[in-house]
């Protein structure tokens, strides 16, 4: 591997655990300015603060995240958008170019693939572009890919899940994020399949902090290799607390109980 992308890729994953927590905080072109991402650098100091290892963001929102103190943590520039207000949420568009990640400071790019929609061949194609200039910049690529179209019944089915994360290495990702398949049976599966890093998203809220640490244990359990979920942890009462509970499970090896406790619940 390129000594320049074994680097960053470090500065993502912990070269102790090979594990990662990365908080995407992209959601602002997505959805609107939601709660948690509307002061960033109070949001990005929290973060920092419970020991995730790297932020997501897109390019706009970097210089208003970045705190100039403090804690360094690692930044992965988000590629490809959509609008819930587009009649075709489903189909991502590319806003920036690796090039323009690197001018700031990216350590790593992402790229989001939503597989059965109709627009998936350019998507397929903007992938297939992005990991070619990657490579040659040695920057790592995060493939964020799902299952969402016409024949998509289920997004969280473990074959599509599966054919997601699959997807997501062939075409030359470093770590690809995927919905949890629901039990760490299957999603051992997932990994087993995937031959690179794999990620689980948070997906809308859970109903409760144990259901969410559950979720992430359980993929840790299969062989996950972390997490990449933000409005679970941005939107939590206390982000701080929350991502030292994660790095329990994550980095640790402790188990939900010592996590719970950690937060006083």
């Amino acid at each position: 591997m390129h000594i320049g992308k074994t680097i960053r890729l470090e500065r993502i994953i912990n070269r102790d655990t090979g594990r990662a927590i990365i908080v995407p905080l992209d959601h602002g072109v997505t959805v609107g300015p939601i709660d948690g991402i509307i002061d960033m650098r109070d949001t990005v100091t929290k973060i920092v603060e419970g020991g995730a290892n790297a932020v997501l963001m897109h390019k706009g929102v970097v210089p208003c995240g970045h705190r100039a103190r403090g804690r360094d943590i690692g930044l992965i520039v988000h590629l490809s958008a959509s609008t819930s207000l587009s009649p075709f949420p489903g189909a991502k568009t590319l806003v920036c170019e690796v090039e323009e990640a690197v001018q700031l400071g990216a350590d790593a790019v992402s790229v989001h693939l939503n597989l059965g929609d109709e627009s998936e061949r350019d998507m397929l194609a903007d992938m297939g572009r992005i990991s070619r200039e990657a490579a040659r910049w040695g920057i790592p690529v995060l493939a964020m890919v799902y299952g969402r179209g016409p024949k998509i019944k289920n997004e969280f089915d473990p074959e599509v899940v599966a054919h997601c994360a699959r997807v997501g290495m062939e075409l030359g990702a470093d770590m690809v994020k995927v919905p949890y398949t629901g039990d760490p049976e299957s999603f051992a599966r997932v990994v087993a399949g995937a031959r690179v890093p794999v990620l689980i998203a948070g997906g809308p809220k859970t109903p409760t902090t144990r259901d969410f640490l559950r979720m992430v244990a359980d993929s840790i359990q299969a062989g996950g290799s972390g997490l990449s979920v933000g409005r679970n942890i941005f939107q939590h009462k206390d982000p701080t607390r929350l991502l030292q509970a994660l790095g329990k499970i994550v980095h640790d090896g402790g188990d939900l109980e010592d996590a719970l406790a950690g937060l006083g619940e």
